[in-house]
């Protein structure tokens, strides 16, 4: 019997390739794995699925395992999936500084990145942290466990063409324990609808730690102190 091979994986992000949740995720990675960095070279937060095709992309490479892209997290996937596909088998985005729950699914630069994935076929992990503080090292620390305790189950579950997970960590105040997981759906509620109107101006006033919430659903789950993850399928 052959050994087995190493699983291989992409990384990217919508926070900038020097971006300490992209350095929390990649310490996560499963013991022996290998990975390539392909992310933008800039924070590129809630740009949703933009991508480029009128333009030159600009690209350069860091060094032998991480390359920068001038353009949005949809790209680096794309490019990639282009250039580099047969050097991995798993394309995981993340850790966001902020969480993507509910409708930030929509909007999130980092889940555009695993929903790009999913559309060429790759299966996909979109990570990202609920803040209602200042994230330290130490959380981003604490975060790198989180994530290392759940891969392995996730990279072992099927996924039909087309789905992809979406993970949310908790805020939590410094302990040891770890946080219940729990399987659940996305929350349906729109954002708020809150905004200050000044001289013909609107300045967006929603606060995202009191956004309604359905029971059991993604929001209220990670709200709560629990690491929520939804399965995502493309329509």
């Amino acid at each position: 019997m052959s050994p087995r091979m190493p699983l291989r994986f992409l990384l990217t992000n919508d926070d900038g390739i020097e971006a300490p949740g992209l350095a929390a995720l990649e310490a996560a990675l499963p013991p022996g794995s290998r990975s390539i960095v392909v992310a933008p070279g800039q924070e590129r937060s809630a740009c949703s699925h933009q991508v480029t095709t009128s333009r030159p992309i600009r690209t350069q490479r860091i060094d032998a395992r991480r390359i920068e892209v001038d353009s949005w997290p949809a790209d680096c996937v794309r490019l990639a999936a282009h250039s580099m596909r047969d050097r991995f088998d798993w394309v995981l985005a993340g850790i966001n500084h902020g969480a993507n729950l509910g409708a930030d699914v929509y909007y999130s630069g980092t889940v555009a990145a695993v929903r790009e994935a999913a559309l060429l076929g790759l299966p996909a992990i979109a990570v990202s942290h609920y803040r209602d503080r200042v994230l330290s090292e130490e959380d981003w620390q604490r975060a790198t466990g989180w994530v290392r305790d759940i891969l392995p189950s996730l990279l072992r579950r099927p996924l039909a063409r087309g789905e992809f997970w979406n993970v949310n960590l908790p805020s939590l105040p410094a302990g040891p324990a770890m946080p219940q997981i729990v399987e659940c759906d996305v929350d349906t509620n729109a954002v708020d609808q809150a905004y200050e109107a000044s001289d013909g101006s609107f300045l967006y006033t929603g606060v995202y730690g009191k956004r309604g919430r359905q029971a059991g659903r993604d929001v209220d789950v990670c709200f709560s102190g629990r690491i929520a993850v939804s399965t995502l399928r493309l329509p």
